[in-house]
Protein backbone atom coordinates (compact mmCIF):
# COMPACT_ATOMS: atom_id res chain seq x y z
CA UNK A 1 0.00 0.00 0.00
CA UNK A 2 1.26 3.62 -0.96
CA UNK A 3 1.13 6.75 0.92
CA UNK A 4 -1.77 7.52 -0.78
CA UNK A 5 -3.75 4.52 0.31
CA UNK A 6 -2.65 5.30 3.83
CA UNK A 7 -4.10 8.54 4.24
CA UNK A 8 -7.14 7.81 2.34
CA UNK A 9 -7.56 5.36 5.23
CA UNK A 10 -6.86 7.69 7.40
CA UNK A 11 -9.14 10.38 6.25
CA UNK A 12 -12.23 7.69 5.50
CA UNK A 13 -11.40 6.31 9.35
CA UNK A 14 -11.86 9.90 10.39
CA UNK A 15 -15.07 10.30 8.72
CA UNK A 16 -16.42 7.24 10.01
CA UNK A 17 -15.52 8.06 13.42
CA UNK A 18 -16.37 11.47 13.65
CA UNK A 19 -18.38 12.91 10.85
CA UNK A 20 -21.32 10.24 10.88
CA UNK A 21 -24.00 9.24 13.10
CA UNK A 22 -24.98 6.04 11.39
CA UNK A 23 -26.30 2.79 13.24
CA UNK A 24 -26.14 -0.64 12.25
CA UNK A 25 -26.39 -3.97 14.09
CA UNK A 26 -23.63 -5.37 15.10
CA UNK A 27 -20.73 -3.19 13.67
CA UNK A 28 -19.55 -0.31 15.67
CA UNK A 29 -18.89 2.09 13.08
CA UNK A 30 -16.76 4.69 15.09
CA UNK A 31 -14.45 1.66 16.19
CA UNK A 32 -14.04 0.82 12.39
CA UNK A 33 -12.93 4.25 11.65
CA UNK A 34 -10.76 4.51 14.66
CA UNK A 35 -9.03 1.22 13.54
CA UNK A 36 -9.03 2.50 9.54
CA UNK A 37 -7.49 5.25 11.09
CA UNK A 38 -4.89 3.41 12.52
CA UNK A 39 -3.78 1.17 10.12
CA UNK A 40 -3.63 4.34 7.88
CA UNK A 41 -0.83 5.95 10.62
CA UNK A 42 1.24 2.49 10.85
CA UNK A 43 1.26 1.62 7.16
CA UNK A 44 2.68 5.77 7.18
CA UNK A 45 5.01 4.63 9.40
CA UNK A 46 6.63 1.59 7.56
CA UNK A 47 6.33 3.63 4.18
CA UNK A 48 8.14 6.12 5.76
CA UNK A 49 10.84 4.33 7.09
CA UNK A 50 11.11 1.45 3.62
CA UNK A 51 11.75 4.99 1.92
CA UNK A 52 14.22 6.67 4.59
CA UNK A 53 16.58 2.93 3.68
CA UNK A 54 16.05 3.72 -0.04
CA UNK A 55 17.50 7.00 -0.05
CA UNK A 56 21.01 6.29 2.20
CA UNK A 57 23.38 7.06 -0.19
CA UNK A 58 26.16 4.77 -0.18
CA UNK A 59 29.65 5.92 -0.73
CA UNK A 60 31.76 4.79 -3.33
CA UNK A 61 35.15 3.40 -3.40
CA UNK A 62 36.28 5.33 -6.72
CA UNK A 63 39.71 6.62 -7.06
CA UNK A 64 40.37 10.20 -7.14
CA UNK A 65 42.76 11.03 -9.70
CA UNK A 66 44.52 14.00 -9.85
CA UNK A 67 46.64 15.66 -12.92
CA UNK A 68 49.53 17.62 -11.12
CA UNK A 69 51.10 18.44 -14.26
CA UNK A 70 51.06 22.00 -15.08
CA UNK A 71 50.81 22.90 -18.75
CA UNK A 72 52.76 25.25 -20.64
CA UNK A 73 51.65 27.31 -23.46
Amino acid sequence: MGLGGCILLIGVGAILAFATDWQVDGINIDLVGWIMMLVGLIGVFVYMSIARRRRMVVPTNTAIVQDDQQHYH
